[in-house]
This record gives C-alpha cells, structure tokens and sequence, in this order.
C-alpha cells in the first residue's frame, strides 16, 4: 500500500513508519524538521516537508495514499479533517491516534480505580473539558462516511522508539523529577493504575488496523497494567534511589503541571482491549516494570 504518516518522526509514528516499511508498504512521512527528513531516508520512508496547519499539502497527500495514518497531534482538527478531504468517498482506511486518558478519573493518586472499560461496551468520556473535545473529535471520525475510519485509543505506551523522539511521554516526567532530587516521587500514593502497552505491540496494531477492513471504530490498546507505586519502585531500581515517596497533588503540580499531574500522573485509566484481539493482534509484551528495570534507557 501506499500509506501516508504524520507524525512520522514521533515516537509512536517513528515505530509504525518502520513496521510498514518492513512490511513493504511505500511510506510517505509527515516532517515538519528538514533537520529530521535525513532520518526519514534511512529509514526507507520518502519525508513530505509540512505541518499539520498545512491543510492544502494533507488533502493533497491523503488523496494520492491508499491509506492515512495519524500519529501526530490528536486534538488538531483541521489537520484531521483536511486529512479526510482527501479521502472522501474513497472507502480507504484512516487510522487516527487517541488515548485512554478519555476515560481516566480525579483519583489524585490515592485510589485504585475498580472500573475497567472495555471497547466492547460504548466508550463514555471523561469529564475534563480537554477530553471532552478530543473525545468529539474522536467521535467525528469514526461517524464519518465514505471512509474505514479507526480511532486507536492507546494506553500507557512503553519501549524504546526512534531518533528523534525515542522515549515516552508519561515517563520522562517521574525520571527527570527522581534525577533532579534523588528521590523518586508519585502522585499522592500512587494507587492510581493505567493499563499499559509495548510500543512494538502497538506498532503491530497500527498495521493491522490500515490493512484489515474488518478494523472499524473506537479500539482500546493494552496488554498489561501497573499503578504508578510499582512504576515508581521499578525507576528507583533503575535509577539506584531509595524508597518511592508519596507528593501531594499541590506540590506535584507545581512541578508538572495542574493538568498533567491530575489527570494523567495521578489519574486511573484501566481498558481491556477486546476488540483488538478479536482482529487477531497478539501483543507479546506485559510488563512495563520489566521493562524499566532492564531497558529504560
């Protein structure tokens, strides 16, 4: 297939841009660097210098694809809808990027969530405004007609992606604060627990989601779980540091962010991917506290 990426140099698209090469998919990528294309080359994918306020350039590049793929920012409408211009009517796969902090709660790091969604059942977003337009957004996508729309909703995303951008979002926080201090620290407690996935795995499902056209519709992606009490014990491991030490969402906050210490860092956000594996996905990692005590770079 002729596929178009954006996104391309991330880390989640920097894994997907490469399984589809290997694949033999001609891949065209999305890089708003030029300073990036030469990464893009040795990879085998052909870079499309651009951004996504580049609405002309997406329409363009979705029209002469045989199927898209957005990994790139997944609350950018207008790149969204200039990316499904270009494939009206045409019957061909979209593949867009969400996640599963649609359905995370406020639980400050001091519960743990009992709830697990599953994509089997209807997905009901949270109640954070920012998840509120993502989630219409998402919603859009799937609705819209004349085109395989998917919307893969990924969990906690682990691994070692590609130069540029190699290491994942929700991690770097906790092991740049524990560099900092010496002390690895958590949100409230840390009870708060995330379902997780290999970005190998979802690279995997990324694939079969462009090619399969049973894929349609709101996916969950994990394969495993993990409060952040246990991903905070497996940094201090790797790390060499003593004891995970409980922070307050005040004084976290201040060093992460409101937004990102409550409803990412100190939020649950428990999924069961059902309708990935009735596909046929079969990831074959489980534990991101393996992980981080062996590979965490």
């Amino acid at each position: 297939m002729k596929v178009f990426l954006t996104g391309a140099t991330g880390f989640i698209g920097g894994a997907v841009g490469e399984r589809l090469v290997a694949e033999g998919h001609e891949v065209r990528g999305l890089v708003r660097d030029p300073d990036h294309a030469p990464l893009l080359l040795k990879a085998g994918i052909t870079p499309v210098l651009g951004d996504l306020d580049d609405a002309g350039l997406l329409t363009a590049e979705a029209e002469r694809a045989d199927g898209v793929i957005n990994t790139a920012n997944s609350d950018h409408r207008a790149a969204v809808e200039a990316l499904l211009r270009g494939l009206r009517g045409s019957g061909k796969p979209f593949v867009h990027t969400s996640g599963t902090s649609l359905i995370a709660d406020d639980a400050q790091g001091n519960a743990l969530s009992l709830t697990v969604h599953d994509d089997e059942r209807e997905i009901v977003a949270g109640s954070h405004p920012v998840r509120q337009a993502r989630f219409a957004l998402d919603t859009d996508v799937v609705a819209h007609e004349g085109v395989r729309t998917v919307v893969l909703c990924n969990s906690l995303v682990y691994g070692t992606g590609r130069a540029p951008h190699p290491d994942t979002v929700l991690l770097v926080p906790l092991v740049s604060q524990a560099r900092g201090s010496g002390v690895v620290r958590v949100v409230g407690h840390g009870l708060n627990t995330w379902s997780t996935v290999h970005l190998d795995d979802l690279a995997a499902l990324y694939s079969i989601a462009l090619t399969d056209p049973a894929a349609r519709g709101f996916y969950f992606v994990e394969n495993g779980e993990a409060s952040f009490a246990e991903i905070g014990a497996a940094i201090a491991d790797r790390l060499g540091l003593g004891p995970v030490e409980p922070w307050p969402l005040e004084e976290a906050a201040r060093v992460w962010g409101e937004g990102f210490a409550r409803y990412a860092l100190g939020a649950n956000s428990r999924v069961r991917a059902t309708r990935a594996r009735e596909l046929g996905w079969k990831p074959e990692h489980t534990s991101i506290t393996t992980w981080i005590r062996k590979d965490l770079r």
